[in-house]
């Protein structure tokens, strides 16, 4: 009769309940002991959520989970009422993982190692250690016997995902998962992965340079405008509440060619200096040449250089970079690096204490952009005085103590004010 499918109604497992007497503390997070982590988090990790860290291979991902779980563990073993920590390893041996543990001193006796990738073992360690907080490195390596396929597929993700966060919400356990990334950085596996799960985290770095960024993609129980800042050293990885040491040379400040911005990475201002070379062309075409900025902006800043102030560098090598590896695409940074372009041209260094923030309009004026009173606070408290900043909404800024704002409509009068 007209093809439908009528549903059986079953007995629910837990009655519904009036919303005023839900208990909201079984959703308050928890602290991890890794301030930049629960920074990104939103204050920890929230009970029965399943967080999702993905990144490049090599980008340090299972060094900051391990040291969380030692963190964690010693939390549980220390405070009392917590169960241990469970970490599963299903790319590496537990020899590995502990040698590498001893290596960044994260070693409890509360943190229980566990080698395999099979789904229903990994349920089972959960039944029977009752752990407080579970890390599974990587998802895409644990399989489902009752799925066909091997593992890392669409199916054998689903499933697994889903049978750790069926777990995760019937023990109110919180748990960590490791992903890998494909070779354009997505996530690899089933989109679905990412729905799935509560909370999607980047972490993200140069192999070559010391400095590690977390971003949250997706946070279910807090901000995804929040960056952490780590260090990746020999001894393991450490989190940077004030990471301006990396971004910033203390030898190069009456050096020509050298200006500081304060760029915004979410809600935090990151300090960040722009340095510039401009040198005799060897030959051939002239070569630019950037690392940490965005090239095509390079580009329009030397163009509206030349166009708008006579600066010409079309037969010159110019090379543009950020210091200790930062990494930025946002349009404030035009103006410091404009500042710092005609710097090494005429050989003259920024005045001193100088932060120049601002985007450049290819008439050569000096456009608004957001955030500038937090980037100018930011600024004062690492001890700069003077600031460039564009007129444009200037009249919404508040005093900083401690800094002289210098509000400026174009370029000219920016390059002016910045060069002695």
């Amino acid at each position: 009769m007209g093809g439908s499918v009528a549903s059986a109604a079953s007995t629910p497992r837990r009655p519904a309940v009036p919303i005023a007497d839900v208990d909201s503390g079984a959703a308050r997070s928890r602290p991890t002991g890794v301030g930049e982590l629960d920074r990104v988090l939103g204050g920890g990790i929230v009970p029965g959520a399943v967080v999702l860290l993905a990144g490049e291979p090599g980008v340090g991902k299972s060094t900051l989970l391990l040291d969380v779980a030692a963190r964690a563990a010693f939390s549980a073993r220390t405070t009392g009422g917590l169960g241990p920590v469970l970490y599963v390893t299903a790319e590496e041996s537990s020899s590995q993982i502990k040698s590498r543990a001893e290596r960044i001193g994260a070693v409890d006796e509360a943190l229980l190692l566990a080698d395999d990738n099979d789904l229903a073992t990994i349920l089972g360690h959960v039944e029977a250690n009752a752990p407080s907080l579970l890390i599974v490195d990587s998802v895409q390596t644990v399989q489902s016997s009752q799925v066909e396929g091997g593992a890392g597929g669409v199916a054998q993700v689903r499933a697994v995902t889903a049978g750790l966060i069926r777990a995760a919400k019937e023990h109110n356990l919180p748990v960590l998962l490791v992903g890998h990334v494909t070779k354009d950085g997505g996530i690899a596996g089933p989109r679905i992965l990412e729905h799935l799960v509560d909370v999607v985290c980047q972490f993200e770095g140069d192999r070559h340079s010391r400095l590690r960024l977390l971003r949250a993609v997706k946070n279910r129980y807090g901000p995804t405008d929040e960056v952490g800042c780590f260090e990746l050293t020999d001894t393991g990885i450490r989190g940077l509440a004030d990471p301006s040491g990396l971004f910033l040379s203390r030898t190069t400040r009456d050096v020509p060619g050298s200006c500081v911005t304060v760029t915004l990475e979410g809600r935090r201002p990151m300090p960040t200096e722009v340095q510039a070379l401009v040198a005799a062309a060897s030959g051939g075409s002239p070569r630019r040449t950037t690392s940490g900025v965005d090239h095509s902006r390079v580009a329009m800043v030397l163009a509206v250089l030349q166009a708008r102030l006579g600066a010409d560098t079309s037969t010159l090598d110019v090379y543009v970079s950020t210091v200790g590896g930062a990494r930025t695409t946002e349009p404030a940074v035009d103006l410091a690096t404009a500042v710092a372009v005609v710097s090494a041209a005429r050989g003259v260094a920024c005045r001193q204490g100088l932060v120049a923030i601002g985007e450049v309009g290819l008439t050569g004026e000096v456009r608004a952009c957001v955030g500038v009173q937090r980037r100018l606070q930011e600024a004062a408290r690492l001890g700069f005085t003077k600031a460039l900043v564009p007129a444009q909404g200037a009249e919404d800024l508040h005093a900083v103590e401690g800094i002289d704002v210098l509000t400026v409509s174009d370029l000219a009068t920016a390059v002016r004010a910045a060069l002695p």
